[in-house]
C-alpha cells in the first residue's frame, strides 16, 4: 500500500519561497501520477499541479502558473513543489496525492486515490 508524506510547509513572507516535498513509502512512486492540491477551510480542495509518472507531462492551474514548479525524483521516491513569489492567497493546507498504479495524469481530486496528511503553508507579513 502506497503512503504519502508531505513536508516543507511553514510561515513565509509575501514574495518568499518554499519547497514542498512528497515522499512515497511502501511502493515506488514511479508507477504513480502525482498531484498537488490545496485547501482552505470552507472551500473545495483545489488541484494546482500534476505530473505524469515519468515526467512526460506537467500541468499547472492558472492561479500558480509561472510561480510554482512541480518535479519528481523517482530514484528518491519524491515529488516536489517549488513555490516562488508566494502570495497571501496561497495560504492553505497543501496535499499530495497519487492516482492508482499506471493510471495517466488527470485533473481533479476525485481522480486521486492515495493522499498524504497535508502540510500547512501560511503566507503573511
Amino acid at each position: 500500500q502506497l503512503q504519502l508524506v508531505e513536508s516543507g510547509g511553514g510561515l513565509v513572507q509575501p514574495g518568499g519561497s518554499l519547497r514542498l516535498s512528497c515522499a512515497g513509502t511502501g511502493r515506488g512512486l514511479d508507477n504513480y501520477a502525482i498531484g498537488w492540491f490545496r485547501q482552505v477551510p470552507g472551500k473545495e480542495r483545489e488541484g494546482i499541479s500534476y505530473i505524469s509518472r515519468h515526467d512526460v507531462s506537467r500541468y499547472y492551474a492558472d492561479s500558480v502558473k509561472g510561480r510554482f514548479t512541480i518535479s519528481r525524483d523517482n530514484n528518491q521516491n519524491r515529488v516536489y513543489l517549488q513555490m516562488n513569489n508566494l502570495k497571501p492567497e496561497d495560504t492553505a493546507a497543501y496535499y499530495c496525492a497519487a492516482r492508482k498504479p499506471f493510471e495517466d495524469m488527470a485533473r481533479g481530486p476525485d481522480e486521486y486515490t492515495y493522499w498524504g496528511q497535508g502540510t500547512q503553508v501560511t503566507v503573511s507579513s
